[in-house]
């Protein structure tokens, strides 16, 4: 009776394993996942992504990119991820983490950041301490960890845009080797700099003995230097430079220096039309070729920017390597633009760039790069540079000839050319039709055209007409636009296009044949 009793027992305890074991297999996998994410208290953050990163990203860069967004803890409702840094700054085992996030239900308000340490007794990672910044412009904002005071210990360093135009940067330190202990004890990160100017702030790193990197001695703290307005002078380009350096009794960075720095001598109304703030005023000012400028005031032709405001590029080249971003977003500032962009072939390597105005003809630039935007003083794009000796020229309105847009037809091997006076042009070749912008400019003394394709082989018959802006924007404003550039050679009934390309050495003619442009009769 006992082992019969016993036999039905087992059968009826396999069963049960038999169930249990099929329902975790068919179990949803969606549930799995969200039971783990459940248990180690992490929440996956899914970014949006445009067309464009569709377009330049491998799966291995859109995962990097995921996991820089991953927290290790679930936000509070309302609470939406800008940025994540990992880093270990008090010397445990496990790397803690810094979340800056923004309140959703406040537009106008701060970006905080959250510290996040892994907590060994609950064997979880838990939220210690939030603290707002003096960022409001969410898209200005960036983070990095860096040895400031040169204790080998890592400080958190902020710095971004309020929403007037202050440049702000902030500084949270550690003391080595504690953290803070609950959510009411902020002491273990002190806010050793918090600065705002109507100018722009950097770091100036200087260099640090051998043994400092071998973790014998205490290394030299970098300064901080700030630059603003001079209040004192009427010209408004003339600036003062304000150091910081860090004073070990107060633990905090104070103001050691400060350096007047005259600034070129423009007619004042030009210099403010081009600083009002107004939306792409500066933007037009810089859309040019700009050389770098040594030290002892000579043009480097290696090294170039190229600021392309209408096709939102900006392209760097440096002996003979060019690297292509794409302009994200732009800021004014007191005397310039701040503008943030991301590397179209490696998405993950974004920059901000601070624009300044230093002549009608020069302009200063301070680059902070990297995946985590690190804040270095000796970046080698740092610098003046002057505007291309053959720069973009808008002729005068005297003469039609001098017009950069013209009303006219012609007859070519590319098809039927019309040119529109408000900028657009359309060639119609059999059953389709190519749309864009055009424009007559000078280069090196001689004239030339650009045409910026915004797409091919549209039905001719279907396509919006040139004379219809609006139709012709939404048909094309998404597409990528595909330069073409010719020198110009005007002749009674005939204009000959001879294809070149402009680069840092001046024209370059190709050997493809030109183009013969007759006026339709």
């Amino acid at each position: 009776m006992i082992r019969n009793l016993l036999r039905v027992l087992g059968l009826i305890l396999i069963t049960l394993t038999a169930l249990g074991l099929g329902f975790l297999i068919t179990q949803p996998q969606d549930r799995l996942l969200a039971a783990r994410n459940r248990e180690s208290g992490q929440q996956r953050i899914i970014i949006p992504r445009d067309a464009w990163d569709s377009e330049y990203d491998s799966q291995a860069e859109q995962m990097a990119y995921e996991d820089s967004v991953s927290t290790r803890i679930a936000l509070r409702e309302g609470e939406v991820v800008l940025s994540v840094l990992n880093q270990d700054f008090d010397g445990d085992p496990a790397e803690e983490q810094i979340i800056a996030y923004r309140d959703y239900q406040e537009q106008e308000g701060p970006v905080h950041i959250a510290y996040v340490d892994y907590d060994e007794a609950l064997r979880i990672y838990r939220r210690v301490w939030d603290a707002p910044t003096a960022v409001t412009m969410p898209f200005t904002f960036s983070m990095s960890a860096l040895d400031l005071i040169g204790d080998r210990s890592v400080s958190l360093v902020v710095t971004g845009m309020e929403n007037q135009g202050t440049q702000t940067l902030m500084v949270f330190h550690p003391p080595a080797g504690t953290a803070p202990e609950g959510p009411d004890d902020q002491a273990g990160f002190r806010n050793i700099a918090d600065l705002r100017i109507e100018g722009s702030i950097r770091i100036r790193e200087t260099e640090r003995p051998q043994s400092y990197h071998l973790g014998v001695t205490r290394g030299a703290s970098f300064s901080i230097a700030a630059y603003g307005h001079d209040e004192e002078s009427q010209n408004i380009l003339d600036q003062v430079e304000i150091v910081y350096s860090y004073n070990a009794e107060t633990g905090r960075y104070e103001r050691s220096n400060v350096t007047k720095v005259p600034g070129s001598q423009i007619e004042q109304r030009r210099l403010r039309e081009l600083l009002s703030g107004a939306p792409g005023v500066f933007e037009e000012f810089i859309y040019d070729l700009w050389y770098f400028v040594g030290p002892q005031g000579t043009l480097d032709t290696r090294q170039y920017i190229y600021f392309d405001p209408p096709n939102r590029e900006i392209i760097f080249f440096d002996d003979g390597a060019q690297q292509v971003f794409r302009w994200q977003n732009s800021s004014p500032t007191r005397y310039g633009l701040y503008v943030t962009s991301q590397n179209r072939s490696v998405t993950t390597l974004r920059r901000t760039i601070d624009i300044e105005l230093a002549s009608l003809d020069s302009v200063r630039v301070k680059v902070f790069e990297d995946v985590r935007l690190k804040i270095r003083a000796d970046n080698t794009w740092d610098g003046s540079y002057r505007r291309a000796p053959f720069a973009r020229v808008e002729r005068s309105e005297d003469q039609d000839r001098s017009l950069p847009y013209i009303n006219a037809r012609y007859e070519s091997s590319m098809g039927n050319l019309r040119f529109n006076p408000d900028g657009s042009y359309e060639i119609v070749s059999g059953a389709t039709i190519r749309r864009g912008r055009y424009a007559f400019f000078l280069v090196e003394g001689r004239e030339a055209l650009e045409l910026r394709s915004m797409g091919e082989g549209t039905d001719a018959r279907t396509s919006p007409s040139g004379s219809d802006p609006a139709a012709a924007e939404e048909l094309y404003g998404n597409r990528e636009s595909v330069r073409e550039t010719y020198l110009v050679e005007r002749l009674e009934t005939r204009i000959v296009l001879s294809p070149i390309r402009i680069g840092a050495l001046g024209i370059r003619e190709l050997q493809e044949g030109t183009i013969t442009l007759t006026v339709e009769p």
